[in-house]
């Protein structure tokens, strides 16, 4: 998933520049020449190669890689929470539902976090998309006969504290601050977690590693506009996965 969304997010890129279309197969960027099987298996294709073009030498950039591993990571972080034993030995729609649209809503994720990583946007269409499939997650919370119409104000208030909070930043700063994409991702990530508390979390996780991350970059280049998307979306996989976890710690 993470080599077939990086593929994506380089076409649409493309088609919103009015460039000439990759076509049907991959092909390497700088060369243009369409890749054999064996150079486009995730990760290990990378490694072999050391992250140059077969037949130019160019590099493939490190973005690649690091989608491949990560969006593996997110996956099996998100899949540890489901109970895939109990779900194949008594089926249940509503789980195999709930469980399809959480693997959708990464891979949307997964397309933002790359595009807005590589190019400082986040595409209109994958933020509905992403939007829609959190929507859906949280209507069908609600149909388990286990959660309760108390627990809507927790979505409310996860919601106003993400989105409201990077909407306020935008319109202050006239997107100097943020984009005008980062609100409404947000409110997914919002959406998702559906609790104050993880939001806050959330929010603290996505500084951190932000800091972390970019600190040495923008130590060299004082200018340097951060991309947040990616930290956000990292956060919100966290604490997806560690749901329990951290709401232990805050009973505690």
């Amino acid at each position: 998933m993470g080599s077939f969304l990086t593929c994506q997010a380089w076409r649409l890129k493309n088609k919103l520049d009015g460039k000439k279309s990759l076509g049907k197969r991959s092909v390497c960027l700088s060369c243009k020449k369409q890749l054999k099987w064996y150079d486009n298996i995730p990760v290990i294709s990378w490694l072999t190669l050391r992250g140059k073009c077969r037949y130019c030498g160019k590099k493939i950039g490190a973005t690649e890689i690091l989608a491949e591993v990560l969006m593996g990571a997110a996956f099996v972080l998100v899949s540890l929470n489901v109970d895939i034993e109990g779900l194949v030995a008594e089926p249940s729609a509503l789980k195999i539902i709930s469980y399809v649209a959480t693997l959708a809503l990464l891979m949307g994720l997964g397309f933002l976090a790359i595009y807005d990583g590589k190019w400082g946007e986040l595409p209109n269409f994958a933020l509905i998309i992403s939007c829609v499939v959190a929507f859906i997650m949280v209507v069908l919370k609600y149909t388990d006969g286990v959660h309760t119409l108390e627990g809507i104000w927790g979505e409310l208030a996860a919601v106003t504290m993400l989105g409201g909070l990077y909407l306020v930043l935008y319109l202050a700063s006239q997107g100097k601050w943020v984009g005008n994409g980062d609100w409404i991702l947000g409110v997914i990530v919002g959406l998702v977690l559906g609790n104050a508390w993880l939001a806050l979390i959330a929010l603290f996780i996505s500084n951190a590693l932000g800091t972390i991350v970019m600190y040495p970059f923008v130590k060299k280049q004082k200018d340097k506009r951060i991309h947040f998307g990616p930290f956000l979306v990292a956060g919100c996989v966290i604490v997806m996965s560690f749901a329990d976890v951290f709401m232990s710690l805050i009973r505690f």
